[in-house]
């Protein structure tokens, strides 16, 4: 959204978002420690509008450690001890208009461990935090959340006490669970006064643990959006949902619909004992059968993996029968926060990048180095022939070929938890390339999904338009890839072939509609992409002003310019002639993209090695240029990035 539109809102006293996008207000920060101290620039303006930080080392058993801007810095609570607050100087130094500070003592920074940050900011209808005073009376204490509440932490800060919490989905009225314990929940009348939280205030009553006379605490305050978010670019979007679910006790479990993919999520067993499981997509939450990483905020214990939730377009599905996830019968809370960015890119360089292999220690992990948390990427050995990696944060450690059918492999070295590139094997080999995408709206897409085998399937998507491109893969199978453009009607081009365009119902609702929508991909029946119980991928690419152009041109012999709406031109085109034979055309700005001389060419659908016998391209500030006699008459489709 616009300043100028969040400025209207605020001023008109809008209760809700005002239009924030979630990366404002949340965000999940991978660092390393160093024991030494360190700013963390994660974009929340925890200086100007106050929020809570929430570090857990995840190689190392050390405690929890939480900060707010009501208390203030170097005033730490662990959500795994029922100790009263400790006051330590070089912990969490200062909150900034972009991130924190952390000092050197910092459980979550000493050298050599890998480490996470969750940071909330205060924002209507999200998060908000404050501290009172116990009066050992029940009381009443105001909040400016602005919204019902959702999940409410409280914890006494002067002495030792348990975390006491109400949520939502909880049975019965004034219900509590202990936040630093694995236990079901209580329905005492003492803590929250046999009272739910209102818009405007909660009850806490006479246990001390809330309410001891003279004793001092903090509470957060988490919301729930019922479709009443007022987040977004629109103003109209969730962010965040508090809710519940019932186990079936099956490896397939409940689907769990919160109106958004998540990124962020905590599970509690409510009617029996389990931990307080947190899940992210930064440290490697797929949508594949491998194990995911898990912490748990009851627990100092380092970071472990079990494959039991795993994240959907819309939502979540559990994928285990562990009783703590998905007991027959029983009962489940969770607080989910929605995938960002919710802005739509306007420079490429945020969302797009090509690098070599780097054994600069300073680049070293990650081997590619992009300045962003890369969500796909392709990775070729340019100098011989290799098979082309196509990977993706939803997949993990599994990867696919764009020149081959095979289904999908596995190489454990593969890891996206970086927050500036992503690595893949051990060492270093310069003439090794990667093309690394962000997900972002209007721009570029992926999703996971399992084949129903019925012709018109709908899945959903969140790239925010209509998209212009999709390329799709059987991960269970070996099947060809399968691509739409919407520049080829009726019929589908195979990623992994040079074809020309094979006619066939592939995508779209009939055989005489391959139209797509800006919410779902549509889908035929089909071991291509839509064979029952078999897992697939797709990647969806658009047309983005200034960033991005998904086209079609005819050369004809004669120079042409193709323009793309660029300023600078292309950094990346790939494209393809379809009315025949042509292969999958790969180039770019980091090998070159040269003016009157040959390009080195890459081909998507083959192993050969870089080709620079060829002039295809030249430079041109709107797009990219075709000339020459290297580049056959007639029909191509193309995609480039600025």
């Amino acid at each position: 959204m616009a300043t100028k539109k969040k400025l209207l809102q605020a001023a008109a006293g809008s209760a809700g978002g005002a239009g924030l996008n979630v990366e404002e207000v949340f965000s999940t920060y991978l660092y390393d420690g160093t024991g030494a101290t360190q700013t963390i620039t994660n974009g929340i303006d925890l200086a100007g509008e106050g929020g809570l930080v929430w570090l857990k080392a995840r190689s190392a058993a050390n405690w929890h450690g939480l900060y707010d801007t009501d208390r203030g810095i170097n005033k730490f609570l662990a959500t795994n001890v029922s100790n009263a607050e400790i006051s330590a100087a070089n912990t969490l130094t200062s909150f900034n208009s972009d991130g924190f500070t952390i000092g050197a003592i910092e459980n979550s920074n000493f050298s050599g461990e890998t480490a996470v940050s969750w940071t909330f900011r205060k924002a209507p209808k999200f998060f908000t935090c404050l501290t009172y005073s116990g009066t050992g009376s029940a009381q009443n204490i105001s909040h400016d959340l602005g919204s019902d509440v959702g999940f409410l932490l409280i914890k006494r800060t002067d002495n030792t006490g348990n975390w006491r919490c109400w949520h939502r989905g909880l049975p019965g009225t004034g219900s509590n669970m202990e936040f630093n314990q694995t236990g079901a929940y209580e329905t005492s009348t003492t803590i929250f006064n046999g009272t739910d939280p209102t818009s405007t205030q909660f009850s806490v009553g006479t246990n001390s643990n809330v309410n001891a006379s003279g004793g001092t605490y903090v509470a957060y305050l988490f919301a729930h959006n019922d479709d009443d978010g007022e987040f977004g670019p629109d103003g109209d979007a969730d962010i965040i949902k508090c809710g519940s679910y019932t186990g079936n006790g099956s490896s397939t479990g409940p689907e769990i619909d919160l109106g958004f993919e998540p990124q962020w999520v905590m599970i509690k067993r409510s009617d029996n004992t389990g931990g307080w499981f947190l899940i992210d997509t930064m440290r490697g939450w797929t949508n594949s059968s491998g194990d995911d990483p898990f912490l748990r905020a009851e627990s100092s214990q380092i970071e472990y993996a079990n494959p039991y939730v795993k994240p959907l377009a819309t939502g979540f599905q559990l994928q285990t029968s562990n009783t703590q996830f998905n007991a027959s019968g029983g009962n489940f809370i969770y607080i989910a926060i929605r995938r960002g960015p919710m802005a739509v890119p306007t420079d490429a360089t945020d969302v797009f990048d090509v690098d070599a292999e780097d054994s600069g220690s300073s680049n070293n992990p990650p081997l590619y180095v992009s300045g962003f948390p890369v969500d796909f990427a392709l990775r070729k050995q340019t100098n011989s022939s290799a098979n082309w990696a196509a990977v993706s944060r939803l997949t993990g450690t599994n990867y696919l070929q764009t020149n081959s059918t095979a289904a999908e492999s596995s190489v454990a070295s593969y890891e996206f938890d970086y927050m500036n590139g992503w690595s893949s094997d051990a060492g270093w080999n310069a003439a090794i390339y990667s093309w690394m995408w962000k997900r972002a709206p209007n721009f570029f897409d992926a999703v996971a999904y399992t084949g129903n085998d019925t012709a018109g399937r709908t899945v959903a998507h969140n790239l925010g338009v209509v998209p212009e491109m999709i390329w799709v893969k059987n991960r269970s199978a070996a099947v060809e890839w399968a691509v739409y453009h919407k520049d080829v009607s009726l019929g589908f081009l195979k990623l992994n072939t040079s074809d020309a365009k094979i006619g066939g119902y592939v995508f779209g609702a009939s055989s005489s509609n391959d139209d797509q929508s800006a919410t779902n991909i549509i889908l035929s029946s089909g071991n291509a992409v839509n064979e029952l119980n078999k897992n697939y991928i797709a990647y969806l690419f658009a047309s983005l002003d200034g960033v991005s152009k998904v086209g079609s041109f005819t050369y004809a012999g004669t120079t042409l310019n193709v323009d793309c709406g660029f300023s600078a031109g292309a950094r990346f085109v790939l494209y393809k002639r379809y009315n025949t034979t042509g292969s999958w055309l790969v180039l770019d700005s980091e090998r070159g993209i040269n003016a009157s001389a040959n390009d080195p060419v890459l081909y998507l659908n083959a192993t050969d090695a870089e080709d620079s016998g060829y002039n295809l391209i030249e430079p041109y500030s709107a797009g990219f240029t075709i000339t020459g006699n290297d580049v056959g008459n007639g029909d191509y489709i193309f995609y480039a990035i600025a």
